[in-house]
């Protein structure tokens, strides 16, 4: 089950400034961290006076927990790019990221591996995979070392399978402040079982992103509100990655609130 007491904040909720009493009165009254999402936006990174701004805006506000993560860029974001002008916007913009959760002291921050499954059913596919697997362990093997203080955590998304994002992991367990974000909804619609996912990277999750789905689409929805097997998910969670902290993947306080409900009806909080 998710575990929290007033000292260890398991749980986390997205804030967003236009809805930020109805975020903080959830944090308080459930007693859960944040989970930053605006500044993975490229149009508020795109604007430093702004960035800044927000920023300054999200600390001056009285009351807001002590546990915080960010979710980093992810459109576009492709560090083991061929072209080198698009690795080189990649890399900037994950360091843009890094810099921003070090301003808002979070303690750890999510990126995508951003994998194209499509380019591995290629015949130039071993080739690629190859190229993300070495360059993606080599950059962020160096950021990890740049913001020590800091958690990475490379989370699935297109992924049909654990087996990347699980040989990643295995090569930079060195690495002391980089492991998984499992989002279980992406791995809900992939054709991978759930279970096999959790087995494959329990010894790597960090973090855990979950929300509800159809089983088709990646919905967002409260949990509670789609198909997932919450029963399932919580087996899962207590065999292979029960230490790992979660955030509540929805954007609004509304379907923040209805997930909190349903997890303290079934007595999984």
């Amino acid at each position: 089950m998710i575990i929290m007491s007033e000292n260890d904040t398991k749980l986390l909720i997205i804030p967003f400034m236009k809805n930020i009493q109805e975020n903080l009165d959830l944090c308080h009254e459930y007693n859960v961290g944040f989970e930053y999402n605006e500044f993975a936006m490229p149009w508020v990174l795109d604007n430093e006076s702004n960035c800044n701004g927000l920023i300054n805006q999200y600390k001056m506000i009285p009351g807001m927990p002590s546990y915080t993560t960010m979710h980093g860029v992810f459109f576009d974001v492709l560090v083991f790019s061929d072209d080198s002008r698009i690795k080189k916007v990649s890399e900037l913009r994950v360091r843009q990221s890094l810099d921003v959760a070090r301003k808002l002291g979070c303690k750890g921050i999510v990126f995508h591996g951003n994998i194209n499954p499509l380019l591995l059913d290629t015949a130039a596919g071993p080739m690629y995979e190859k190229h993300w697997l070495e360059t993606t362990r080599n950059f962020f093997t160096t950021v990890c070392e740049e913001y020590p203080e800091i958690d990475i955590y490379m989370e699935n998304m297109w992924d049909k399978t654990p087996d990347n994002l699980a040989n990643l992991a295995k090569e930079m367990t060195s690495v002391k402040n980089f492991g998984l974000c499992f989002d279980y909804a992406h791995a809900h619609i992939s054709p991978t079982d759930t279970k096999i996912w959790s087995e494959k990277l329990g010894p790597y999750i960090r973090h855990v992103h979950i929300n509800d789905n159809d089983g088709k689409s990646d919905l967002h929805l409260a949990v509670g509100a789609g198909c997932t097997d919450w029963d399932k998910f919580f087996e899962l969670q207590a065999k292979y990655f029960l230490d790992a902290t979660t955030l509540i993947e929805t954007s609004t306080p509304a379907a923040q609130r209805a997930s909190l409900e349903f997890l303290y009806s079934i007595n999984l909080l």
